[in-house]
């Protein structure tokens, strides 16, 4: 049998037969909207920011709010939601929908600009020697963001000894790969059956693969060509031919490689 305390006996009066007697306590609701007048707003803010972190939706923190006793005797989940609130039942803190739906804004904003900040380049900071270290760090940031795509070309020797050539499709290797490691010195960069194109001057395997950003168009009589995917454009890597239309053939003096080269496309396109 429920037992009613001294503050509930507004409810007690002539209630009818087989009626449950919710204990409801009339003023609460003046009473949590004084205190919160009251309270200092850098603490009232955190207290919305604690709130807002710890519950993914108004409807979750109202449902925290509502207890067993308050579900056995209003049989509704919405009115209970509603009574919460509006301020006239729950355990905790009074928060409007609006403040709890900014809030919750305002801290994804930071969130994924916090984020953006973090994303460094991986060049960053970085004591670069070599003169390819540092032409690929000068085409980092831009290759990440799509302005330009860089076409590498290296020539040298595996760890085997053998002699191994090839095109690296810079941004596509960026998106799948550290390089924290080529940038720190830590490996070399070299080219692989998986890049565009990988040649062993040794076991005279020859390998040729299309990437997000372009195709391969190997069967040309005159030499090996790639198309850029965004604006159709041909770039000729024969060093004898002119790269194509919006690009460029940079030779990179090294001490790394045999023989470096990096061709540079700026995509005319608009996105």
């Amino acid at each position: 049998m429920h037992s009613l305390g001294k503050d509930e006996t507004t409810l007690k009066k002539n209630p009818s037969p087989g009626q449950k007697q919710w204990p409801f306590i009339i003023g609460k609701a003046r009473d949590a909207s004084a205190q919160v007048t009251a309270m200092d707003q850098e603490e009232g803010s955190t207290t919305l920011d604690n709130i807002v972190t710890q519950f993914n939706t108004y409807e979750d923190f109202l449902d925290s709010q509502i207890t067993t006793v308050d579900l056995y005797y209003l049989e509704d989940e919405g009115l209970a939601r509603q009574l919460v609130e509006l301020g006239y039942r729950g355990t905790g803190e009074v928060v409007k929908r609006e403040d709890f739906e900014a809030r919750k804004a305002a801290i994804e904003i930071a969130r994924l600009a916090q984020r953006t900040q973090k994303t460094t380049l991986t060049s960053a900071g970085k004591d670069l020697q070599d003169n390819f270290l540092k032409a690929l760090a000068v085409r980092e940031e831009d290759n990440r963001s799509g302005k330009v795509s860089s076409v590498i070309f290296i020539r040298d020797r595996n760890s085997h000894g053998q002699e191994v050539s090839g095109y690296i499709d810079y941004a596509h290797r960026l998106k799948t790969e550290d390089f924290e490691v080529y940038f720190s010195g830590k490996k070399r960069l070299l080219p692989r059956p998986t890049d565009m194109s990988f040649y062993n001057w040794d076991s005279h395997i020859a390998v040729c693969n299309s990437t997000p950003n372009y195709q391969v168009i190997a069967d040309n009589p005159e030499g090996l060509l790639f198309k850029y995917k965004k604006d159709r454009k041909i770039l000729n890597v024969d060093p004898k031919a002119q790269p194509g239309d919006n690009s460029t053939r940079t030779p990179i003096q090294t001490e790394l490689y045999i023989q470096a080269v990096i061709f540079d496309h700026v995509s005319r396109r608009k996105t």
